[in-house]
């Protein structure tokens, strides 16, 4: 259990105690955090700007500056509060919004669970759903902190077939029991527990997805029509966990943190087979129409308020949701930000289609 073991210790983490995939990482600083939603809706200010609604719905957590639009500028700036554990960090993060569709073929929202219950902090525990952010600064050389106004995607809602190469960007985990079970290992890093597609059975404590995005920035450009070609990944591929760092390719020399987002889906309340396709096939879908899973994607807008994100990275030793020097919030307080929903959809009884995409 030394992944989960790991993130149990305190900041002041002792050679010994360190897992042996982080002990020839060096100095390592770890921001591990949960936010709470925002909002559930059917906005997508970076490949839809301007459109009410949507093509899909979407789950959103931060700051309460998020809109349909979000033109180009510092976030931080037109946000009040933010969901998330770090009160300086005003980003929103967000991905697709998982249902399960019955043998009738109605569709109901799959709600989110915190993040493991061993990480022992209010911000695993208690944000009653929402998604857990990682910034990884154990790359070598130094990490430069993304600047007002960077956005970036990572992921391809339109694919339904795996890519060999991505195998680490986007994974899934199958928990094998209550409180976790199974989690044993780094995120996307054990390929005997970790998938490039949705489990294919019920898993009884839930299913994991995590996805990490690139750590290459051209140093340039805070977007990119695309909005992933002023990034890139290592010239290895994607990193994890295990395999953090790599050389940047010349085209993309200046490293960024490594963000990776997990969200933990409580798919238990469907694992009665009874009610799955007679077929046998497994009967998630994400919002945009995918049940393989493999067209998995999250967007980022940066919106850290100041050089706040820069002096985690700059640390030492911070793991989890308190690092030195950098501010923090309570659960409570959190949870009271919120964004008005601009799109009147039921998000949580039963659908004859999905939101946007059938209807």
């Amino acid at each position: 259990m030394l992944w989960t073991t790991f993130f149990a210790l305190p900041a002041a983490v002792s050679a010994l105690a360190m897992p042996h995939w982080m002990k020839r990482q060096g100095s390592l600083t770890m921001l591990r955090f949960g936010c709470a939603q925002v909002v559930i809706d059917r906005l997508d200010p970076l490949v839809n700007p301007g459109s009410i609604p949507s093509p899909h719905v979407h789950q959103i957590v931060g700051g309460n500056a998020f809109n349909a639009s979000m033109t180009q500028g510092d976030v931080s700036a037109g946000a009040s509060c933010t969901t998330c554990a770090f009160s300086d960090d005003f980003s929103n993060y967000w991905t697709a919004n998982l249902y399960f569709k019955a043998r009738n073929g109605s569709y109901k929202r799959v709600k989110q669970l915190g993040a493991a219950r061993q990480f022992n902090d209010d911000f695993s525990t208690k944000i009653g759903g929402g998604v857990l952010v990682y910034y990884v600064s154990a790359q070598p050389g130094k990490i430069t902190a993304f600047k007002p106004g960077f956005r970036m995607l990572v992921g391809d809602p339109t694919r339904r077939t795996p890519d060999p190469a991505m195998k680490r960007q986007n994974c899934y985990r199958c928990y094998t029991g209550p409180n976790f079970g199974g989690d044993t290992a780094a995120p996307c890093a054990d390929s005997k527990i970790d998938t490039q597609g949705l489990p294919k059975e019920p898993c009884k404590g839930g299913i994991r997805s995590n996805i990490h995005f690139p750590t290459c920035w051209d140093g340039k450009n805070l977007d990119s029509p695309d909005h992933k070609s002023h990034v890139a990944y290592p010239t290895s591929g994607p990193a994890n966990f295990l395999s953090l760092g790599g050389n940047c390719p010349s085209t993309h020399p200046v490293r960024i943190p490594q963000l990776m987002y997990e969200v933990v889906w409580d798919t238990t309340e469907f694992n009665n087979k009874a009610d799955w396709p007679t077929d046998g096939s497994q009967p998630f879908y994400f919002s945009y129409g995918d049940n393989t899973g493999y067209g998995q994607h999250a967007d980022y807008v940066f919106g850290w308020k100041g050089n706040a994100l820069q002096v985690g990275m700059d640390a030492t030793g911070c793991m989890g949701a308190k690092c030195k020097d950098m501010k923090t919030q309570s659960i409570d307080a959190a949870k009271r930000c919120s964004v008005k929903t601009r799109v009147n959809e039921d998000h949580d009884g039963w659908l004859d289609k999905l939101p946007g995409m059938e209807m």
